[in-house]
């Protein structure tokens, strides 16, 4: 038992000093001092090694000792807040996989409800999508395995794999009685972060997915593309259920309509390296990287053209910083509906050439200093879904609904304030719109918010919802 201990106060020691250590980020890299004294919890991990030999000496099976603490490692992590994260060889690689934009599958974003792997967005033109997947669906079976319990991560893991190879799924789907079976075959998805078109002459539009590496040298293509078909009257930037990504790029986006070396975001955390603030230039959209500076590729008209920004309940992250910045310094007005507000920075500390924790290190500010943590960003034109309003606005979750999640320094945080017999009659609701429900096709033709767009950048009266319909509220306001 004391080699036990002394193994275990070993790892202790290992652990803090990691904390303590290098920060090598995906978003901010930061060289953090190690304290001078470190005070070590001597009981608390004497009550750990004891957890740690029980477990060892008397669960049903026989333990390795590595899963026990990668499951204690893990568990540490979670219990901070929704963000943090243990990551695994599997994890780490699909954390990196997602930067880059491609890797082998079938084109789904997938998430988690009532135990079972949930489908958050099939992505544009790929298997799932062409199949017919719907966001909502919940994946019940894949292949022979069923997936009560599954983690999102292991799920993962089966849907993706060599392209060309099949797999079946068999899925749920509210309005059905029965499953959907369907086989898909996977492809290589090449996640196309940037799409645009001329909605009419003179006016652009400009989705933005997610945030990659090269994100904004995309944009700056598409911006080309649109302008060498004509001046533009006024540009809509979609970031409508676009989750955010690496930093660097919603600064490269920020950048390509602000004036050069204007503060886009700022940080705010323990550390010193951790109190930054990234401005409209090289050193910070480009991190470094060997390339040419794109911004200056950037339309002269882009900097100046009448932008509105679409945001929903799913601009996430980056992409709260990006309307945020353009709101700030007055650049672009935003439209839709308050944003998902996750705003801080998950830092990457790596533990060895394969795995890593991910920890959250600090909080995002606009540059004129409003948190965004658990509060988002609130739009200029509040325009919901439809003209009726959002049939699945009851399901729409924010970061402040989910549980541990940071605070917002300011205190601003915006909650859901809903009785019992409100939330029995928005089931009801809910349960009728389904059945009838067409999912809005973003930049399609009856795409309410991007019509109201529109008649904003032609000077025409925007039709708002009431802002009552939106089920939220500040922190102990009431609803009025």
């Amino acid at each position: 038992m004391k080699l036990m201990n002394s193994k275990l106060k070993s790892l202790g020691l290992v652990a803090l000093g990691v904390v303590a250590g290098v920060l090598i980020s995906l978003q901010i890299t930061a060289i953090a001092q190690r304290e001078s004294k470190i005070s070590l919890p001597y009981d608390e991990i004497r009550q750990f090694t004891d957890v740690f030999g029980a477990v060892k000496n008397n669960y049903v099976e026989p333990v390795e000792d590595k899963k026990l603490i990668t499951e204690a490692i893990s568990g540490m992590l979670s219990g901070l807040d929704p963000h943090s994260a243990y990551l695994d060889a599997e994890a780490f690689k699909e954390l990196q996989v997602g930067t880059q934009g491609e890797f082998g599958g079938l084109g789904m974003e997938i998430g988690s409800e009532d135990g079972f792997p949930k489908v958050i967005a099939p992505i544009e033109d790929t298997p799932a999508a062409r199949a017919g997947v719907r966001a909502g669906d919940l994946i019940i079976r894949i292949d022979d395995k069923p997936t009560k319990g599954m983690t999102t991560q292991d799920a993962v893991k089966l849907l993706r794999g060599t392209p060309k190879t099949k797999v079946t799924i068999t899925f749920m789907r509210k309005g059905e009685d029965k499953p959907i079976i369907l086989t898909l075959e996977r492809a290589v998805i090449r996640v196309q972060s940037v799409r645009s078109k001329l909605l009419e002459p003179g006016y652009g539009y400009l989705r933005i997915t997610q945030f990659q590496e090269n994100t904004g040298e995309r944009v700056v293509e598409h911006l080309n593309k649109l302008y060498s078909q004509g001046a533009l009257k006024g540009l809509v930037l979609d970031l409508r259920n676009d989750p955010g990504g690496v930093l660097h790029g919603a600064v490269g986006v920020s950048a390509a309509f602000l004036p050069p070396r204007v503060l886009v975001t700022s940080t705010d955390g323990r550390n010193e390296e951790a109190r930054r603030k990234f401005i409209a230039s090289p050193e910070d959209y480009l991190r470094g990287r060997a390339t040419e500076d794109y911004i200056q590729k950037v339309p002269p008209g882009a900097r100046t053209v009448p932008m509105v920004v679409l945001v929903n309940s799913g601009s996430a992250s980056a992409s709260e910083i990006v309307a945020g910045a353009l709101q700030d310094h007055k650049r672009a007005t935003i439209l839709g509906v308050t944003t998902f507000g996750k705003g801080s920075v998950q830092t990457i500390l790596p533990l060895s050439a394969t795995t890593a924790i991910k920890l959250t290190t600090a909080r995002y500010y606009t540059p004129l200093g409003r948190s965004i943590q658990a509060k988002g960003i609130e739009p200029d034109f509040y325009v919901e879904e439809t003209r009726e309003g959002d049939p699945l606005a009851a399901l729409r979750m924010r970061e402040a609904d989910l549980e541990r999640h940071l605070i917002n320094s300011q205190g601003e945080e915006r909650k859901r304030q809903r009785t019992a017999e409100q939330m029995e009659a928005e089931q009801r609701k809910l349960e009728e719109a389904l059945k009838n429900r067409k999912p809005v096709e973003f930049g399609g033709t009856d795409d309410w918010q991007l019509l109201q767009a529109m008649n904003h950048l032609k000077g025409q009266p925007v039709i708002q919802n009431p802002k009552t319909s939106d089920t939220e509220t500040k922190a102990g306001e009431k609803k009025k």
